[in-house]
């Protein structure tokens, strides 16, 4: 186990590499001069030329690329172009109401998702599961936008249910109070499509001969579909969840831009707006990164489910 975990990081170096490349080039010969950006239209050269030398734009690709390495190596990449801010504190204060909102909404769109699967897969061809589906399939094809807009103007600011934007500085009042409605709304969003997902999963496994041989010992079917299908079933389920783990890290966009949530999506879109770089290659490294690590730890958590799956 310690030399396949040693093995998957060594293999994780030239990866990364090719993400800073990438990063590299795309922010520095694609993106543009920042200095024009951030000088705005009434600049001369004088001033160009400083703002260039404050942000080290002004030395060699090569020095530059050393710099860049440095930054990730030590986690510090510098202060934002737009506030001055660090961006280390910019990213560790904004993922907190990111996580608090998103954490939630992921453990109850995978538990009601595998819940319903089941269910739905258990009375497969039935009315009812026809009829699931053809929800799910509605459900899918409305925007999400839509959802936001009739929530919170209904359960919102008709009923008065929810705060209709805002956010506190107490996590127990952001987690129950203003990130109620965010949650719902990502629920209402997601468990269409999961659901559909995941029960295919489990109906593939459902007509697999395990489960015939169990079915003729006499198992009943709840236990067959809760045990044994769930069991096979639960490795694309952690396939599913864990590749999705690493959208923790950039927030939910326009839930947090509709309900004023200070979290990590609208501080990039901020970000992007502003041209603020630092930012955007500070986030993108460490999504780059945590999608490495999350997918070890899938291939971990496929051996904890199931024993026969072998590591190479």
């Amino acid at each position: 186990m310690l030399a396949y975990i040693l093995r998957r990081l060594w293999q994780m170096l030239p990866t990364m590499l090719g993400v800073v490349l990438l990063v590299f080039v795309l922010f520095n010969w694609v993106g543009g001069d920042p200095a024009y950006i951030l000088a705005g239209k009434m600049s001369n050269a004088e001033s160009i030329a400083n703002i260039r030398r404050q942000l080290g734009v002004d030395q060699p690709y090569y020095v530059q690329l050393g710099i860049f390495l440095k930054q990730i190596a030590t986690f510090d990449f510098g202060q934002s172009w737009a506030t001055g801010e660090s961006v280390s504190n910019i990213i560790t204060t904004r993922l907190g109401p990111s996580l608090t909102v998103l954490v939630p909404l992921t453990l109850l769109e995978t538990l009601i998702g595998i819940a319903l699967a089941l269910i739905v897969a258990f009375v497969r061809g039935s009315l009812l599961d026809r009829a699931v589906m053809i929800a799910c399939t509605v459900g899918m094809s409305i925007s999400i936008l839509v959802y936001i807009i009739v929530f919170q103007y209904g359960f919102a600011y008709q009923m008065g249910l929810f705060p209709v934007q805002g956010w506190g500085e107490n996590f127990w009042d952001n987690l129950l109070r203003y990130s109620t409605l965010p949650i719902l709304i990502g629920l209402a969003v997601s468990i269409a499509p999961t659901l559909r997902l995941y029960r295919s999963f489990v109906l593939d496994e459902a007509n697999q001969d395990y489960v015939r041989t169990a079915r003729a010992k006499g198992l009943g079917e709840a236990r067959v579909m809760w045990v044994h299908v769930l069991r096979n079933a639960a490795i694309p389920i952690i396939t599913h969840v864990m590749a999705n783990l690493p959208a923790l890290l950039i927030g939910a966009f326009l839930l947090e831009r509709f309900f004023g949530i200070p979290g990590i999506g609208r501080e990039v879109i901020l970000a992007v707006e502003r041209s603020d770089f630092p930012v955007i290659k500070a986030i993108t490294v460490y999504v780059a990164i945590a999608t490495m690590v999350f997918n070890l730890l899938t291939d971990l958590l496929y051996q904890a489910v199931d024993p026969r799956v072998q590591l190479k």
